[in-house]
């Protein structure tokens, strides 16, 4: 989609100001991302601690653009497409600022992790965060091309990063219940995994906004979703006592 030209000059500039944050803030936020899994990798707490204190950049993006898209209403007063500009930017602000905060959410579970003994690592949980930055550049990509079918297509690969996060849930559990003693690494771990999933949703909603932007239609049908972990039971091994019998867990 083609943005339309203006007779005023200054009102395309304003909204290209708009999408110029957008972009800006895409990028701190992917980047927030990579460096807390590295952080997570490396057991690297002054890693983390930079991933925190970053945070604070995203938010004052999210506040520009805020003031921004308000002076853009009251003093241009936009109409259909325009209006739709406005709105999808201020929608994909929002949620690019919660997986900013989502990143932050890993790196201060990393610098909890740093102060215990680690556990063998959940091997699934840098993948999972690559197919999220992966998502995430995406649908950025999608955004500054005004392209609803590449949205439509970050929107279907949500799933997969639920069902990788289904896989890791389960394989915590069983780490959980092996030793007494990993239940704290785990823990921290399951909610590394869970903001990473939770990036994924907030992905999947600026896909959702960007094929509203373009069409100027809500996507059809249900979200598709592959988190199952509602519903998992991951049974507990049995033991042997000393004569090789089978103890109750």
């Amino acid at each position: 989609m083609t943005a339309p030209k203006h007779i005023v000059r200054s009102f395309d500039d304003e909204l290209k100001g708009l999408s110029q944050v957008i972009t800006r803030m895409g990028g701190l936020a992917e980047s927030q991302l990579a460096t807390a899994v590295e952080a997570l990798k490396r057991r690297d707490t002054d890693l983390a601690e930079r991933v925190v204190r970053g945070d604070a950049a995203i938010d004052a993006l999210e506040e520009e653009l805020d003031e921004r898209a308000v002076r853009l209403l009251a003093l241009r007063q936009p109409m259909a497409t325009d209006l739709r500009e406005v709105i999808a930017a201020l929608k994909i602000s929002s949620d690019l600022e919660r997986i900013g905060d989502y990143a932050a959410n890993v790196a201060k579970r990393v610098m909890a992790l740093n102060q215990i003994p680690p556990i063998p690592p959940a091997n699934g949980i840098p993948r999972m965060a690559r197919l999220a930055q992966n998502i995430i550049k995406d649908t950025l990509d999608a955004y500054a091309a005004r392209d609803a079918e590449r949205a439509i297509d970050v929107w279907h690969r949500d799933e997969e990063v639920d069902e990788m996060y289904t896989g890791i849930f389960r394989e915590l559990l069983t780490y959980m219940m092996e030793d007494p003693r990993n239940i704290t690494p785990s823990t921290h771990l399951l909610f590394v995994a869970k903001n990473i999933e939770r990036i994924g949703d907030h992905a999947t909603n600026i896909a959702e906004t960007i094929h509203y932007l373009v069409t100027g239609q809500r996507m059809i049908g249900g979200r598709p979703k592959g988190d199952t972990t509602s519903f998992q039971v991951v049974e507990p091994k049995a033991r042997m006592d000393g004569d090789g019998k089978t103890k109750e867990p």
